[in-house]
């Protein structure tokens, strides 16, 4: 079974559910409008079901290999991306002063989506690159902007960060790697770090790694990190590669998922590289690409999502078992007629589409926040971002993993056959909820210090402006039985929040509530979203794909939401219950 891009629904939140003149009047220069869009995403589309996913489960398969030295990935995967990079996917959104097209961030969202549903391996490869480049744009000196943007943009060199280590993990004040400076200003870089995506692999070109190191007096904890830029091979005054620097890959992991991508143990033996940023302020420099990888990692839990649903989907209307309930026939039916499973597949479409539509939403904002030229709505766009990067990485990857185990229950016990692909979707979108901070640090993030921007304002800012769009969806008329419930969890989440706000201080009452308040805070932003798609499906006459939208809009409100009453029951229960086992007992 084929990889489908999303690209009806795609239309419908870009043509029908968001007002694109904004966007169109601040990418102008470009040319941009909503027909460019739909004209590079059905581009898009067709790219990754043709040239991506087929390789996405022989790619597991074969996986990479390490000998000699030399890393090799799956078959087709180096043909693969070097198509991506000639037909210009690698430099969409990128700076037009280093070869970039300077298209919205709001595309490659939508991009990033699909390379995950067809192929999260190989999307892997352009992402790491893209948080680089971001990362080197704001942070680097202008000679090291020069040298190395212009071929990672284009796609002849990737990037890779290298942050962890055996010893830390998310607590990055522990990793001991060093960074002496050399009498030319750049700096010998010497230590170990695991868990590298993309750390080499075979495509040609260079791997440019942004890896964290301390100077020799930097003082302990996060204040003594300072980041630098190592390339695999040095690069000459010409710009072409001249020696292999001095790091090297120790192993590949061993991996539960994502087997067609070289996860490395990279060992830097005193490697050359340069500083990015100022010193001592490198994790301040890599939080720029964190923060973005964080966005595209909760992208791989939407597009994996849909990919299980379409598969789910078009199997049980295809797979015959038992009579459907009702039917005086005693001809097998359709497992699609079964109640059970209608349950899984809508619960898994009602996240898709709703996340879908929630990632625009931000998407759009974090156009605004970085080429608006007011400079106070430019700021507040990026707080709307900087409030629900964690919900994103978190919720969209939670949500993720929990359609792919429901897609793989559709299919039964071929489900957990290799040839049907649906295990490996189960496997591939375990890791999204593990890296780039695992989601119980991205709910810590969001009640520990999202809550507290602006001093607690910004978060009852934000609901105020999803309580006025509710009652604006309400004029569509005749979705009452949608918008009063998802009106009733927000008044629940708004209450919530004044009451784990005025708990900030007790570290172990924040801990217990996060992971639960993250969730509740996210299947009241997918409500908002069915509501606002609800009133225009409502008013948009009666196709297909509207009634199908109001249908899941019903579905959500009546099946899904409900789950927030007993959210908040589990937050006021506290920290008591969880803090009261002696740790000997465990």
């Amino acid at each position: 079974m084929d990889y489908t891009p999303p690209l009806d629904d795609l239309r419908f939140l870009l043509t029908s559910q968001f007002d694109l003149t904004e966007l169109s009047l601040l990418f102008a220069e470009q040319g941009f409008d909503a027909d460019l869009a739909i004209t590079l995403l059905e581009e898009a589309g067709r790219f990754c079901a043709e040239i991506i996913a087929p390789l996405n489960l022989p790619g597991d398969a074969a996986g990479c290999k390490l000998e000699n030295g030399l890393v090799t990935t799956a078959p087709g995967f180096a043909k693969a991306y070097a198509a991506y990079a000639e037909a210009g996917w690698c430099s969409l959104s990128a700076e037009p002063e280093y070869g970039g097209q300077g298209l919205p961030r709001t595309m490659q969202f939508l991009i990033d989506e699909m390379l995950s549903g067809a192929n999260l391996s190989f999307g892997l490869f352009p992402g790491l690159t893209r948080g680089a480049v971001e990362a080197i744009v704001a942070h680097a000196s202008d000679e090291l902007k020069q040298t190395y943007l212009p071929k990672m943009i284009s796609g002849e060199w990737t990037g890779a960060m290298a942050l962890t280590e055996s010893n830390a993990g998310t607590d990055l004040g522990l990793l001991r790697s060093r960074a002496v400076p050399n009498a030319d200003g750049s700096y010998a870089v010497t230590g170990t770090k695991i868990f590298i995506s993309s750390g080499d692999h075979d495509f040609g070109g260079n791997v440019i790694h942004l890896v964290l190191a301390r100077l020799p007096d930097a003082p302990a904890g996060v204040k003594g990190i300072s980041l630098f830029l190592v390339p695999k091979f040095l690069v000459n005054g010409d710009g072409s590669l001249g020696a292999r620097n001095g790091f090297s890959v120790g192993s590949l992991e061993h991996k539960m998922g994502i087997h067609a991508q070289p996860t490395c143990v990279m060992n830097y033996d005193g490697a050359t590289g340069w500083l990015v940023g100022e010193p001592g302020r490198g994790l301040n420099a890599m939080f720029t690409m964190m923060n973005a990888e964080r966005l595209f990692v909760g992208l791989q839990g939407l597009g994996i999502a849909h990919a299980a649903y379409t598969k789910a989907a078009a199997y049980a209307k295809d797979r015959l078992q038992g009579r459907a309930p009702g039917s005086a026939s005693s001809a097998p039916a359709p497992i699609i007629e079964h109640p059970d499973v209608r349950r899984m597949l809508l619960t898994i479409r009602a996240f898709v589409e709703a996340g879908r539509a929630l990632a625009v939403w931000t998407a759009l904002r974090m156009d605004v926040s970085i080429h608006h030229k007011d400079a106070a709505t430019r700021a507040k766009a990026d707080a709307f971002v900087s409030l629900l990067t964690p919900v994103i990485k978190a919720a969209f990857t939670d949500f993720g993993f929990e359609a792919t185990v429901l897609a793989q229950q559709v299919f039964g016990g071929h489900g957990y056959v290799h040839e049907w692909g649906m295990e490996q979707f189960v496997r591939d979108a375990r890791i999204a909820q593990i890296y780039e901070g695992t989601n119980g640090v991205q709910a810590l993030d969001l009640v520990g210090r999202k809550l507290a921007l602006e001093n607690g304002a910004l978060v009852h800012e934000f609901f105020d402006l999803v309580a006025a769009e509710l009652a604006q969806a309400r004029n569509a008329g005749g979705l009452e039985d949608i918008i009063a419930p998802v009106e009733h969890a927000l008044a629940r989440l708004r209450d919530l929040t004044t009451r784990v706000q005025a708990r900030a201080a007790d570290a172990a009452e924040t801990g217990a509530a996060a992971t639960d308040y993250l969730r509740l805070f996210a299947l009241v932003a997918f409500g908002w979203m069915w509501a606002r798609m609800a009133a225009t499906a409502q008013a948009g006459g009666e196709t297909p794909q509207h009634e199908a939208k109001l249908i899941l809009a019903r579905f959500f409100a009546g099946r899904l939401l409900p789950q927030t009453a007993a959210l908040e029951a589990a937050i006021d229960d506290g920290a008591t219950p969880l803090m009261r086992m002696p740790q000997d007992s465990f």
